[in-house]
Formats: structure tokens, C-alpha cells, sequence
């Protein structure tokens, strides 16, 4: 049966470089990228977060503890196992195991018990120190066990070769010699080893902490089951709604100066800028900023290579006039080549024709990419993962209050009138929280960000952008 898990706060960190490589790549593309989508794709891979562990107050008000060992920076909610940890992978360090021959246990031994799990020779169920060593066997490799159950698998062997191992073995003694004390000093048994490990090292190795990041990495290969459990846990539950890791991504990109909005009241996305709506026919604009603004808006899932193409075609290429070539002089056969002499070297072959030259940007093309890019970045033109475009729509008005029949006194008229700006006031609030039908409302059409610390990949595509876009603040963590 397993343990039952520690409490503990369990955080999920974006890695800080990757992060930055996507806000820049988002501010270079101008596009607009789903923020739970992104959040998934960071899950992925260990190399993308680090895990944050937190001490927090149970129901009854106690507080489950972290320890670390100091050697390996190796974390443990009991101090019991970070001890026998520490003495196990580092014994080295501080002890140093000598065999010292002794005289062998005097009479006639013709049978020994065995474990029958480890094979461990435990002695003659007679001789003085066999109790001890059942004791010891169960309690460092099977405490989980009963100790009844256990002792029902230890077996008596009569094999006259195990007998002389056990005998040969009682024969020598070990000692366990201190370092990296100021005084020499020698223990004769484990127990007195652990005693003295307690009493000079527990309190520098073993220290109790509060908070503790771990790489991401590290986190799947802890020593430590319970903490490996619930961290794994943890991040089931996040690959089904990642809310918390959501909000510290939002968080993070928000330092890098980029905005968010909603798609449909539903799909939180990240992007260079708000949607913004530009009135084209009251606002004084360009020609190419005004034929941009209306090809978008009549023609839905428009494109960037289509708009370019409508806007300002490619000059096609003049055809290429293909001349009949000179006949070939006729070659003479080659003459017949003496014993002992060299062929000469054939003919230089004919040079291949070059490869048509690819058509160049026209000035027209440059200025409707230009204009393109600053609407975008203006947040008047929204292009979306999977490559389609819209126009910021106009924000329909909000309806506002009849203010009340004024009172007699011109004091009153002044009260009704402040209430009627509060009440409009608290109705323009946008909703900061970002909804759970967020993760199934993000299709895969075409690959998604990749976060890595290496150059950023091309980052997935979005659904097909629906006309109700709603901009929001970044995700705030309280909420």
C-alpha cells in the first residue's frame, strides 16, 4: 500500500530563455498564438519547466516538511530516509570500512538460517547474535513487511559450503574508521555509525527548507517516491486543464510587453498588440492602408501571400526565347591507343542551362508588406497561427442606464448622477479569468510553438478566428 502523499504546493515554471525566445519570435511574426496551447506544448518537455515546491498549512494547521541533502541537493519529505540517504550514496565521506580478522564462533555448526529473499546468511538460529541479525535484515531492506511474514521466508540450510561461509565470515570484524573529524576515532557496528552521523553531521547535511526549485529534468527521476508522485500528479491534472502554468506564462510574456485577447469570448491569445478597430472612411489613412482594411474585410480566411498577390501582383516573366543551336562539328573516332600509352582525357561536357532566377519584391509588394506590418502591429489587422487575417471589428456600444428622476433637492441630483457613472464604470470591467473550454476550443492545424533553448520553431496554428474578439490584461494569479 502506498504512502499517502505529502501537502505541498507543486508549481510549474516556464524556463526563463525559452520564454523569451517565444515573445520574440511573436513580436517578429506579428501573429497571434492560443496561451493554453502554448502552455501545453511547454508540459511536454521537461527541458521547458522547472518545478517549485512550497510548505503549506493543512486543515489541522501542521505543515508537511521539505528536507534536502546538502551533498546532492536531493529532496525528502521525511528526515529519517534523507539520513539513511545520506549515509548510503555518501558513506565515503565520512567513514571508512576496515576488516579486522577476529576468532571464529568456537563449537560444531552443521545448519544455518538463510533469507530466503536476499540469500543474507543469518547463522545458526542457536548462536547468541542470530536474533540481532534477523532484527537488523528487516528492518533495512524489509520494514514494509510484517515481521512475521518475513521471518516465515528465512530457511535452514544444511549445505556444509554455506555453513564455512558463515563461519569464515564471522571470522573477521569490521570497524568503520571517522574522517573529516579533528579527533581519530573508530565504531565497531553500523549502529554506532549512524548514532555519530546524527550527533556531528545531520544538522550541516540535512537542512529543512521552505521553498525549493527543481529542473525539470531532475523532477521525473526524484529519489524521494512521494515527492516524484505528487509532482507527477500535479502535471497529469495540468495536461487536462493548464490554468496554473496559463497564468505564470501570461505573466511572463506580459514582461516582455506583449497583449492579450479573447477569440470568441473563449480562447485566450497572446499577440503584439490588442485588437484595435480602424475606421477607414473617417479616419485620414493611406490608399494602400484603406485597399489592405477592405480586401480583408471581403474576403474571409485571407491570407498574407493573397493579399499581396490581389494588392500588388507579380510581373510575370518574359517568355524566354529559345534560339536553334549550331550544329555540333562532327567528332573524329577516337585513335586506336598503343600498348603502354595513356587514353586521352574526352571532351569537356556541354554546361548545363541555369536555373530560372526567382522573381524579385516589386516597390508595390514592399509598400503593402510595410503597411500590412504596421497595421499588426497596431492591432487593426489580427493574423492568427494558421496564416488567416481580420480586421479588428468595431466594439458594439454598451447600453447605457436611464439615469434617474432627479429628486427635489439639487443634492440628490448629484447622487443619482455619481451611481450612474459607478454602475457604468463596473460594466466596463473585462473579465480576466480564462475559461476551461479554452484547451478544446484550440485546434491543431499546423505545428506548434517549440520551446526550447535553442532557436524557436514555427509555432502552431490556431482555429479559424471568429468575428467576436475581446482583448484582456494578462492573467492574474489571484484571480
Amino acid at each position: 500500500m502506498l504512502a499517502p502523499l505529502p501537502v505541498l504546493n507543486v508549481t510549474f515554471i516556464p524556463e526563463e530563455k525559452g520564454v523569451e525566445m517565444l515573445a520574440r519570435q511573436i513580436k517578429m511574426t506579428g501573429r497571434a498564438y492560443p496561451l493554453f496551447q502554448i502552455a501545453l506544448l511547454i508540459l511536454e518537455k521537461a527541458e521547458r519547466y522547472t518545478v517549485q515546491l512550497g510548505t503549506k498549512k493543512k486543515a489541522d494547521g501542521t505543515v508537511d516538511k521539505i528536507f534536502v541533502c546538502a551533498l546532492d541537493d536531493s529532496p525528502w519529505t521525511d528526515e529519517e530516509e534523507a539520513v539513511a540517504h545520506a549515509l548510503k550514496t555518501h558513506f565515503a565521506t565520512f567513514y571508512q570500512a576496515e576488516r579486522i580478522a577476529t576468532e571464529p564462533p568456537k563449537g560444531t555448526y552443521t545448519f544455518v538460517a538463510q533469507c530466503g529473499m536476499s540469500g543474507v546468511i543469518l547463522g545458526p538460529p542457536n548462536y547468541h547474535d542470530y536474533q540481532n541479525q534477523l532484527h537488523k535484515l528487516h528492518a533495512d531492506k524489509f520494514s514494509r513487511m510484517p515481521f512475521d511474514m518475513f521471518k516465515a521466508r528465512v530457511k535452514i540450510v544444511k549445505d556444509e559450503a554455506v555453513v564455512k561461509q558463515w563461519v569464515e565470515e564471522q571470522s573477521f570484524k569490521t570497524e568503520y574508521q571517522c574522517l573529516n573529524v579533528p579527533e581519530p576515532l573508530k565504531l565497531a557496528s553500523m549502529e554506532e555509525v549512524e548514532q555519530h552521523f546524527r550527533a556531528t553531521h545531520k544538522d550541516a547535511i540535512i537542512k529543512p527548507v521552505e521553498t525549493l526549485i527543481i529542473a525539470g529534468p531532475a523532477s521525473r527521476t526524484l529519489r524521494c517516491s512521494g515527492l516524484q508522485r505528487l509532482i507527477r500528479q500535479e502535471w497529469e491534472s495540468q495536461r487536462h486543464f493548464p490554468l496554473p502554468i496559463a497564468t505564470k506564462l501570461s505573466q511572463q510574456f506580459a514582461h516582455y510587453g506583449l497583449q492579450f485577447f479573447k477569440v470568441n469570448k473563449t480562447v485566450t491569445h497572446v499577440s503584439v498588440a490588442r485588437p484595435s478597430f480602424l475606421d477607414v472612411e473617417s479616419s485620414p489613412v493611406s490608399e494602400n492602408i484603406r485597399r489592405i482594411v477592405e480586401f480583408i474585410n471581403l474576403n474571409t480566411k485571407c491570407t498574407r501571400k493573397k493579399l499581396v498577390e490581389a494588392l500588388a501582383p507579380t510581373p510575370k516573366a518574359a517568355p524566354l526565347i529559345i534560339t536553334p543551336a549550331a550544329p555540333a562539328p562532327a567528332v573524329a573516332a577516337p585513335a586506336p591507343v598503343a600498348e603502354g600509352e595513356t587514353a586521352a582525357a574526352p571532351a569537356t561536357e556541354p554546361a548545363k542551362p541555369a536555373a530560372p532566377a526567382q522573381p524579385e519584391v516589386t516597390p508595390e509588394q514592399t509598400a503593402i508588406i510595410s503597411d500590412l506590418h504596421w497595421l499588426i502591429h497596431q492591432g487593426h489587422v489580427l493574423e492568427f497561427a494558421n496564416g488567416h487575417m481580420e480586421t479588428a471589428k468595431k466594439p458594439a456600444p454598451r447600453p447605457v442606464k436611464e439615469p434617474k428622476a432627479p429628486a427635489a433637492k439639487p443634492a440628490n441630483a448629484g447622487a443619482a448622477k455619481a451611481e450612474v457613472t459607478a454602475e457604468t464604470a463596473v460594466e466596463t470591467e473585462v473579465e480576466v479569468s480564462i475559461p476551461a473550454e479554452a484547451v478544446a476550443a484550440t485546434p491543431t492545424e499546423a505545428p506548434a510553438p517549440v520551446v526550447e533553448t535553442a532557436p524557436v520553431a514555427e509555432v502552431a496554428p490556431v482555429a479559424e478566428a471568429a468575428p467576436a474578439v475581446e482583448s484582456v490584461p494578462p492573467a492574474n494569479p489571484q484571480a
